[in-house]
């Protein structure tokens, strides 16, 4: 190992290798008058102080950049990052010293990124229109933006306040939302007008602890946009459905007057007739749009499986061929018994026709799968030889005779709507409301 003169062990070397050539001197001096031992010892004593004076000189920067080095790593422990140590030195104490003050900057870059990271984030967060709320293990809110200060808090701060408490005084609607646990819709009263809002709410874990954040986002320009869209689908069906009604009717009336003109009165009552017909149609169609209009909002109550799909089946004239789960569901059992009602005639219909004419009869399946929820799936169906699959999707129903839209299709817009006001949709239902229901419809079965 190379030992460099003037770094530390190069000087405490030196000293001692000094100290032991004056000792020697000395000793060698002092043995003319004094024997040997006693002149060692003179030699020894005589050298002891000035030794110990310049082992203290030749120390004492290294007990200066001690002191240096422990400040600065309580520094760095206090989150200060901006102190350094100023030393020229070119032994092995100012190669430390450069290796620190390195260190040093490295962390004090990081420490600004870092800042200005969260600085940016706190900016979005806090200007986001989205109402964000996050709630410690206490129960303590320990984060909320402006947002959720103006919704919650009436624009005063709520990060320390109990959860439960700022709970109790929010509205009923907002309450209740927070209380299922789950993502939901809710409208509250606000400054005289109704504002529509989604609440989302998840569980995650913070530094080892499970936390939980509240997202609330208004949502009353999407539903209007929304709203705008099926007001317009709807008009557009329903100026289709009368033109495909007027247009005959006009052209009957028509043909009733060129008939009357020629005096052929005979052939009149088989006008009126179609016209009556044309008319009735219309008016049924008119009026199945009425009765969708008029559903009343549903009472979701606990229903139970077996006894919901016994009663089902004596109206429907189904079989259960698996005995159905012992699972307690949440719904309007009225509303959802006629939904289920409209959706197996109407999706029947045309495989009872077909099987009819084929000389066959048509099955009806309603079965109840296990799973991590809940879940039934109608089917429908026979097998024979020469069976051919059909699928039915939301436009099945296409319309044999004018104004018979509606009523065609009754079984999939009714169902679809009663459902819909349960916040989910019954053909491909959102996962967490644990339904999934699925049609299928397959040919007829031949008679033996």
């Amino acid at each position: 190992m190379t030992v460099r003169i003037f770094s530390t062990t190069g000087r405490l070397a030196l000293l001692l290798w000094l100290a032991a050539l004056a000792g020697a001197a000395l000793a060698l001096l002092l043995a003319r008058a004094v024997p040997a031992w006693t002149a060692l010892l003179l030699a020894w004593l005589a050298l002891a102080l000035p030794l110990l004076w310049l082992a203290f000189a030749v120390l004492a920067p290294l007990r200066r950049l001690l002191r240096a080095l422990e400040s600065s790593v309580a520094s760095y422990r206090d989150g200060d990052f901006s102190f350094g140590i100023a030393a020229r030195r070119k032994d092995e104490l100012g190669a430390l010293i450069d290796t620190h003050n390195a260190l040093g900057a490295a962390l004090r870059e990081q420490r600004q990124s870092l800042a200005q990271r969260e600085l940016l984030l706190d900016t979005v967060v806090q200007h986001s229109p989205v109402a964000l709320l996050l709630v410690d293990p206490s129960g303590r809110v320990t984060l909320a933006n402006l947002s959720a200060r103006q919704l919650l808090g009436d624009g005063r701060s709520i990060i320390g306040l109990d959860f439960e408490r700022l709970a109790a005084s929010l509205p009923h609607a907002l309450r209740r939302a927070l209380e299922l646990g789950e993502d939901s819709l809710f409208s509250l009263e606000m400054e005289g007008m109704e504002e529509s809002f989604h609440l989302s709410q998840r569980g995650f874990r913070l530094h080892g602890r499970p936390h939980r954040l509240y997202l609330l986002r208004r949502m009353t320009r999407e539903l209007a946009r929304a709203e705008v869209a099926v007001w317009k689908k709807v008009i557009r069906v329903i100026s289709h459905e009368l033109n495909n009604s007027l247009a005959p009717i006009t052209s009957l009336a028509h043909s009733g007057a060129e008939l009357a003109r020629r005096g052929e009165v005979q052939r009149l009552p088989d006008v009126f007739a179609r016209i009556g017909e044309r008319a009735r149609h219309l008016h049924g169609f008119i009026a199945d749009y009425a009765q969708i209009a008029k559903l009343p909002t549903p009472r979701p109550e606990p229903v139970q499986w077996p006894a919901f799909v016994a009663a089902l089946a004596a109206h429907a004239g189904f079989r259960v061929p698996r005995a159905v789960p012992e699972a307690l569901a949440s719904f309007d059992a009225a509303q959802m018994e006629q939904v289920l009602l409209n959706l197996i005639k109407t999706r029947t219909k045309p495989v009872a026709r077909r099987c009819g004419g084929a000389g066959g009869d048509a099955q009806r399946r309603v079965v109840a799968h296990r799973g991590a929820r809940s879940r039934p799936r109608h089917e429908r169906g026979g097998a024979g030889a020469g069976a051919a699959a059909v699928l039915f999707d939301q436009a099945h129903g296409q319309r044999a005779r004018p104004g018979a839209g509606a009523r065609d299709r009754r079984g999939a817009r009714r169902p679809r709507r009663a459902d819909q006001s349960r916040g989910r949709r019954l053909v491909r239902a959102r996962a967490a409301a644990g339904h999934d229901a699925r049609r299928r419809v397959t040919a007829c079965r031949a008679r033996g």
